[in-house]
């Protein structure tokens, strides 16, 4: 763009023409924060299963869900470039990518045991016609159940605002959390531990509240009204001197005694949640390595095969159950999701994965060079699925001669492979004659020097 262009078509957010940019219309309700968010409990949030759902959540997220195409065999063909694959992988809505409305999903499956993923934008009435396309989906949570219809609490991108609305249970994905009876069941194991962590939060506030919590015996028995106006002078007199004192100190008779309430309680409470987190790990398929970062390779393949793949799984069932026609479906469209194999290999063995990769004719060179994150080769052998070990067999009809004059106790159905073999050893034995008839000529002329001598 030339200079002038620039100048005149140029545009900057902070310095344009007008001295103040000014909206002549309403711009709706302000927020200080993004109204859209599905709320999670206050109780999941403040404790370590906040970070336990959003490490799932991240993880599910990270893998790649599209609109595909299947053949007979069920197997992938190719992606659909249709508006529901443009939702799931790039868009769902004016708000979130494809990625943060799974992990949306996954966020508020968690806490509400079941989530509603409602596509907003159509082309057609979603009650009238089964033939449409959606353009826009938005999680919701789901209010109230009736035989063919939930209410859900769902987003009004254009008032600003949730509304509660009505759908039929056909139109909207209504994905089950698959952990259910581990997560969402009032006694499961993970209601158990939320219950003791708020207890274990309500004794350390208390504990923190700056109290002394101390009782003190009086070297006289209080039973009379001038006796117990006299202790409490005393107490507020111990107050005063604590709290007027810089560093705390107060002064007691030598007959007084006084005793502390606030002492360390022995109870099990930290045992019961420490046994609580470790089943609750084994129960989802988790260990603490996977948290940390220190887990291996089987590890997270374990905790991806008991733990990511059912939450994938009942998403993209439900997903191609509601979104896709029974016609679309015979067609060998699908909603599926594809993990990425070597994701958790390490680099040192990631070269010995491509060469039986590429050997055995698996994947081409330019695939998996995209895998390491290479740019394509430009070479057109990087795009043929063959051994680069062994001779391209394409070449070798035009490479070899035709042999001639066999012997009659010879096989006259020569292959390739023989033909060259036999080429190999006929070049072979030229070249051992010529040497031979070399020495040969040289053991001559030095028999006929001698002799001449």
């Amino acid at each position: 763009m030339k200079f002038n262009d620039r100048i005149k078509h140029g545009w900057n957010a902070f310095k344009n023409k007008e001295p103040t940019m000014q909206y002549t219309h309403d711009l709706g309700p302000g927020y200080y924060r993004r109204p859209d968010r599905v709320a999670i409990s206050t109780s999941t949030t403040q404790s370590i299963v906040g970070a336990l759902y959003n490490r799932i959540a991240i993880d599910v997220a990270a893998v790649t869900i599209s609109h595909v195409r299947l053949d007979a065999n069920k197997r992938y063909l190719e992606d659909i470039p249709s508006s529901i694959n443009y939702a799931l992988t790039t868009e769902a809505n004016i708000d979130q990518t494809g990625r943060a409305m799974i992990q949306d999903v996954v966020m508020s499956m968690f806490d509400e045991g079941c989530v509603a993923v409602v596509p907003v934008d159509t082309t057609f009435d979603p009650t009238k016609t089964d033939a449409y396309d959606i353009q826009t989906l938005r999680v919701g949570r789901v209010v109230e159940w009736y035989p063919e219809h939930v209410q859900i609490e769902l987003y009004n991108q254009q008032k600003g605002y949730k509304e509660l609305v009505t759908v039929e249970k056909r139109v909207a994905a209504i994905i089950e959390n698959p952990l259910f009876q581990v997560m969402n069941e009032p006694n499961s194991t993970l209601k158990r531990l939320i219950r003791k962590l708020n207890i274990l939060d309500s004794i350390d506030e208390q504990s923190g509240a700056g109290k002394l919590d101390i009782i003190i015996q009086l070297p006289y028995v209080i039973k009379t009204e001038a006796r117990r106006q006299q202790a409490e002078t005393r107490r507020k007199d111990i107050e005063m001197q604590l709290s007027g004192s810089k560093y705390g100190i107060a002064y007691a008779d030598g007959t007084e005694k006084i005793t502390q309430l606030n002492r360390p309680a022995e109870n099990n409470l930290m045992g019961q949640i420490t046994y609580l987190t470790s089943m609750l790990y084994n129960q989802l398929g988790l260990t603490e390595s996977v948290f940390d970062g220190t887990a291996d390779e089987k590890t997270m393949l374990n905790y991806y095969n008991r733990t990511v793949n059912p939450i994938l799984t009942a998403i993209t069932d439900e997903f191609k159950r509601k979104y896709l026609t029974k016609t679309a479906r015979s067609q060998g469209q699908s909603i599926t999701y594809f993990s990425d194999p070597f994701r958790l290999v390490p680099v040192t063995e990631l070269a010995n994965i491509a060469d039986k990769f590429t050997r055995n004719e698996i994947l081409s060179s330019n695939e998996m060079r995209g895998i390491i994150g290479f740019k394509p080769s430009g070479d057109p052998k990087a795009e043929e699925l063959r051994n680069k070990n062994l001779n391209n067999p394409n070449l070798l009809p035009d490479a070899i001669p035709v042999v001639e004059n066999l012997e009659e106790d010879e096989d006259p159905e020569v292959t390739a492979e023989n033909a060259t073999n036999i080429n190999v050893i006929a070049e072979q034995d030229q070249i051992m004659e010529e040497l031979l008839s070399s020495l040969e000529s040289d053991v001559d002329t030095l028999l006929g020097g001698s002799q001449n001598g």
